[in-house]
């Protein structure tokens, strides 16, 4: 069997396998990706949109512009049916984006091919074994792989998941719905309905979105959500079973025909005990699944993959020691439980009986107060993640703002900084009053000024520090006033031990 050798491995080209190996790629490290599709081609539209901090992210490596020049700017983020505006919000991209998922991937699969990461197409992991210095891939058609790190970006079925024998506790599914796109004979009523089994909707794939309001194009195929009377099975659904579920709910199947694709979701509930097992770690779906409530499925993986991606570089690069991999589950797996804690309680207030409906009607009262509408706006839209990283000021564990600084050679925004996906020391005090020389050729230092105000979703504003320490992923691991208090440690602590000499 042939064996080729990469750093890293991953399983599954879809958001969360892309958005990875781009993060590693820009760190220099060798990594490949399997993808079981023959190519990059998506049937259908599956999910449908970015979230405020996805779209920072994408800033912070200096690919947004891609998505938002295809996209729908809208304000996307919304709770148990009420939809929130973050217009407000002490961001530069105050807002989500309209766009499918097929075109998502495209356009992160262009990004990662400048980035020249081979992608083997039209095979899958079939199996593996890992031993102390790594782990042997076996592919489909005789095919073998041998990584340091094997990362499973494979889906809610994860193969690789299953193979290491990490366990995926949590709560079988309560309802289920169809998702499909379909030519229709007869025109249905676009948009958004309820009635006794649930929620359905019509909408035509090409649309616009203009003061607010989606405004659909003429012709064209039908993208079809129907909610089933019972919980579906886990087999493929066919025509049959939408035309059969359109009927129930609607007393007519409006002549649908030639199917694109057609697909089941449910609220099956679930996340992997741990995102890590040795040399094998999660992310995405492989590592939580949930409802589609919110559309944070995507945005948790893409967000996850940013998370990993440079402890795993340097880690690779014997920069940092292999603990630092332990921080990716520490952080991320209260992340996303907090997403399948929050897509539960929306599904339960979807359910058509009349007591959920006072108590959605209590929610939607109680979001339409200005500070429960900041907190779960900031936190539907993924900026409110706070990593511990310690006790201290509060920006401690947050997402860095993107501040317009004024620096020796010229005006340069924060996220420009992190293009390169490297570690920054924003030196805000005395030009020259910080030495971190011994972390020279990890960590930038800038020396830079700031007068604006320095404010946070939800939080509001807090103290300018005089220096900063952002870590790739944009989240501030140390804050420090007039002295340099604790500043070796955080350097140490996330990437690596003093160079000697």
């Amino acid at each position: 069997m042939a064996m080729t050798q990469h750093a890293v491995v991953i399983a599954g080209g879809g958001p969360t396998g892309l958005m990875l190996a781009g993060e590693l790629a820009l760190a220099g490290v060798d990594v490949a990706i399997v993808e079981r599709r023959p190519n990059q081609d998506l049937a259908g539209s599956r999910a449908g949109g970015l979230h405020s901090r996805t779209i920072e992210i994408l800033d912070q490596r200096g690919i947004a512009d891609r998505f938002l020049s295809e996209g729908q700017v809208a304000q996307v983020a919304g709770f148990g049916g009420v939809r929130f505006d973050i217009s407000d919000f002490p961001t530069r991209h105050n807002y989500g984006l309209g766009l499918w998922q097929n075109h998502i991937e495209r356009i992160l699969a262009g990004w990662v091919a400048e980035l020249a990461v081979p992608i083997y197409y039209g095979r899958e992991v079939t199996g593996f074994a890992q031993d102390q210095t790594g782990v042997d891939v076996e592919l489909s058609a005789d095919q073998a792989l041998r990584a340091e790190y094997l990362v499973g970006c494979d889906g809610g079925r994860s193969l690789v998941r299953k193979a290491a024998g990490i366990e995926f506790p949590g709560w079988d599914p309560t309802t289920s719905a169809l998702i499909a796109q379909v030519e229709m004979a007869e025109q249905p009523p676009l948009g958004v309905h309820t009635n006794p089994f649930g929620i359905h909707s019509f909408g035509k794939l090409e649309y616009k979105i203009l003061d607010g309001k989606v405004v659909y194009a003429d012709g064209g195929p039908v993208g079809v959500m129907v909610t089933e009377q019972h919980v579906g099975p886990a087999t493929e659904p066919t025509l049959q079973d939408l035309s059969e579920a359109l009927i129930a709910v609607c007393g007519t199947d409006y002549g649908i025909h030639s199917p694109i694709w057609i697909s089941r979701f449910t609220d099956m509930t679930r996340q992997a005990a741990s995102y890590r097992d040795r040399r094998v770690l999660l992310a995405g779906d492989a590592a939580h699944v949930h409802a589609p409530d919110g559309g944070q499925g995507l945005n948790t993986g893409v967000q996850d993959a940013v998370n990993l991606g440079w402890k795993l570089a340097q880690v690779l690069k014997r920069a940092s020691p292999e603990s630092l991999l332990d921080t990716y589950h520490a952080e991320r797996h209260p992340v996303a439980a907090r997403v399948l804690r929050n897509t539960m309680a929306s599904v339960a207030l979807r359910r058509p009986d009349e007591r959920t409906k006072a108590v959605g009607e209590v929610i939607v009262e109680l979001l339409g107060m200005e500070e429960p509408r900041k907190r779960y706006a900031a936190m539907q839209s993924g900026l409110d993640v706070h990593y511990d990283v310690g006790e201290g000021h509060p920006l401690l564990g947050r997402r860095m703002p993107d501040l317009d600084l004024a620096t020796p050679s010229g005006p340069l925004r924060v996220f420009t900084l992190l293009h390169d996906a490297r570690p920054v020391l924003l030196n805000l005090g005395e030009p020259g009053g910080i030495d971190i020389m011994p972390w020279a050729d990890r960590v930038q230092l800038i020396d830079a000024t700031y007068t604006g105000t320095w404010e946070l979703p939800a939080l509001g504003a807090v103290t300018p520090p005089a220096a900063v320490l952002i870590r790739p992923d944009g989240y501030v691991a140390w804050v420090g006033d007039r002295t340099r208090l604790g500043l070796d440690v955080a350097l140490s602590r996330w990437f690596g031990p003093p160079a000697a000499g």
